[in-house]
């Protein structure tokens, strides 16, 4: 996600947070950056999840099991 669509949440933020009522339109678009932002937060922490190894004490690895 770029920092243009972040700046943009954070506009949609801060004219709500002042008061102002957003158009359906404006809330379509929140809705959809939102739910952007949140899908790439998740991927960057999955990723990086993927690569966590467990270090045991005698100094073998593994990686990380998945939660079912």
């Amino acid at each position: 996600m770029d920092q243009k669509k972040i700046d943009r949440i954070n506009q949609f933020a801060r004219r709500v947070k002042a008061g102002e009522i957003l158009t359906p339109a404006e809330l379509a678009e929140r809705d959809a950056l939102r739910r952007e932002y949140i899908d790439s937060v998740k991927a960057s922490l999955v990723g990086q999840l993927e690569n966590t190894y467990l270090v045991e004490p005698d100094g073998t690895k593994h990686k990380l099991p998945k939660k079912k």
